[in-house]
């Protein structure tokens, strides 16, 4: 039986192992995935001892996601990003992915969203926003970042092809010309706060919030209010852990089976 799971302190509120068995009791695959915690301070020794214990893949979470990016030989999108969600274990040295970003832009694509030469802004310079950044200005968009500390959204788009980046400050200007808005902060998370002023929002607009606890955050309500589409943090939750399952598996995912299996768990931890 393989054994994968989800690396990250603390973890004990994760979602991701329901949604994972429930893929492999679909497909029939003899396979389990478990959360590990370990210490802040020990990661390297906690990634050796997966690889030792013969661990076939983990996903990492908040606080190793760059601590792992040298351990790990990285393709060429998590170098860029900075940052590993998704480590395979064989032959050799671990190999290190990043699936946030196919989170990102395959929530987008499963509600019929195309990105190619859109206007973006992404709220958030940290981990998610490097990644939605990425993401979008892979995809075609034309992407700006609104970050508290201009330094971060400056050097996030610098490194990123055509964007820019400003203080939340811009967001009243930007996004009345954008037709994409992503929040990729942690504001509203179980907090009914919202990093966006609702008299920026428009119905133009697509709007993904990487929160999903509630599902239903301030931001996408004053959205919905405004007549803009809105697309909670479960869809990119959802398709980071397809992606991974289907780099680890070579098998396509029971998309419609893990999300049910996901919003299950995310009902029942409410």
């Amino acid at each position: 039986m393989d054994v994968y799971g989800l690396v990250g302190n603390p973890v004990g509120h994760s979602v991701s192992p329901p949604m994972h068995e429930a893929a492999y009791e679909e497909l029939g695959i003899e396979a389990s995935y478990v959360a590990f915690e370990p210490p802040v301070d020990e990661i390297r020794q906690a990634i050796g001892g997966a690889q030792t214990l013969g661990i076939a893949g983990l996903n990492v979470t908040i606080p190793f996601k760059q601590d792992v990016l040298e351990l790990v030989e990285p393709d060429g999108l998590a170098e860029r990003i900075g940052a590993v969600n998704t480590i395979e274990f064989g032959e050799g040295a671990p190999r290190g992915y990043n699936t946030d970003a196919a989170g990102v832009t395959r929530a987008f694509e499963h509600h019929d969203v195309d990105l190619t030469g859109r206007k973006a802004v992404v709220v958030g310079a940290g981990g998610a926003g490097r990644a939605a950044a990425f993401a979008l200005s892979d995809a075609g968009a034309e992407v700006h970042i609104a970050n508290r500390t201009v330094d971060r959204a400056i050097e996030l788009a610098s490194d990123v092809s055509d964007g820019t980046g400003g203080s939340l400050d811009t967001l009243d200007s930007q996004i009345g010309d954008a037709s994409i808005l992503v929040n990729a902060t942690s504001v509203g998370m179980e907090s009914d706060e919202t990093p966006v002023p609702a008299d920026c929002l428009h119905s133009d607009l697509t709007v993904l919030d990487a929160v999903y606890a509630p599902l239903e955050t301030r931001l996408l309500q004053e959205a919905r209010e405004t007549g803009a589409t809105t697309i909670d943090g479960a869809w990119m939750l959802l398709f980071q852990g397809v992606e991974a399952f289907e780099q680890w598996t070579d098998r396509e995912a029971p998309v419609e089976v893990m999300n049910r299996a996901l919003r299950e768990a995310l009902d029942s931890s409410e």
